[in-house]
C-alpha cells in the first residue's frame, strides 16, 4: 500500500495494493501502524458511519470545531464520487483550498483528513455508498457546515444535471461568513 500525502497538509490518499485471480479481488484497505507512521496522527477509530446517495447528490462541505476536532478514513464501496478536501484552518497557508479525486469502488482507494479539514463529494452514480471512520464520537452542534456552492470557493462539482444538496448545506454560510464568525478552527502548523 502507498499513503501520500495530498497537496493540503494533512490530507493523505491510501493506494492500496490489489490482486486478483479468478474469485476477483482482494487488498488490504488500512493498516493503522502504516496510517499513523505516514501522517504522524495518532489515529483511532470511535465511530464508523456510512451514507448512501443518488447521482447529483452534493454532500458537505462538513468539518469539525473545537480544539480537537475530527480525523476521518473515508473510502467509497459502491458507485463513485469526485471527493473535495477544503482546508478550513484560518491561518493556514493554504486556507480555502481545495483538492478533487475520484474515489471509486473499483480503485479501493482513501482519503484520509486530519483535524481541521473540510470535507464534500458529488456522487457520480446511483446508490453511492461512502463509508467514514472516525476518530470522535459525532457531537451534535460540533460540526461545521460550509456552503458548497460557494462561488469564492467555486468547488469543480458538475452542475450539469440540478444538484441534490440538503437544505442544510443550501443554508450554510460561505467560507469567508464562516471565517468572519468565528466558528473554524485554527491552523496549528504542519501536521
Amino acid at each position: 500500500m502507498e499513503i501520500k500525502e495530498m497537496a493540503i497538509a494533512g490530507a493523505f490518499r491510501i493506494i492500496p495494493d490489489k490482486y486478483h485471480d479468478c474469485r476477483g479481488c482482494f487488498f488490504e484497505a488500512f493498516r493503522i501502524e502504516e496510517l499513523r507512521r505516514a501522517t504522524g496522527f495518532p489515529f483511532q477509530v470511535r465511530q464508523g458511519n456510512v451514507s448512501v446517495s443518488r447521482r447529483s447528490t452534493i454532500r458537505g462541505v462538513h468539518g469539525t470545531g473545537g480544539d480537537s476536532g475530527e480525523a476521518k478514513l473515508i473510502s467509497c464501496a459502491r458507485g463513485a464520487v469526485l471527493d473535495v478536501v477544503v482546508d478550513l484552518r484560518v491561518g493556514s497557508p493554504v486556507f480555502g483550498t481545495f483538492e478533487a479525486a475520484p474515489l471509486t469502488e473499483d480503485s479501493g482507494e482513501l482519503i484520509f483528513l486530519v483535524p481541521g479539514l473540510g470535507h464534500a463529494y458529488q456522487a457520480l452514480t446511483d446508490d453511492t455508498r461512502i463509508t467514514y471512520l472516525c476518530a470522535e464520537r459525532f457531537v451534535p452542534g460540533s460540526q461545521i457546515d460550509i456552503n458548497p456552492l460557494d462561488q469564492e470557493l467555486a468547488l469543480p462539482w458538475d452542475l450539469s444535471e440540478e444538484p441534490v444538496i440538503s437544505d442544510k448545506d443550501r443554508a450554510a454560510p460561505g467560507l469567508r461568513q464562516a471565517a468572519a464568525s468565528g466558528i473554524l478552527p485554527r491552523y496549528t502548523g504542519p501536521a
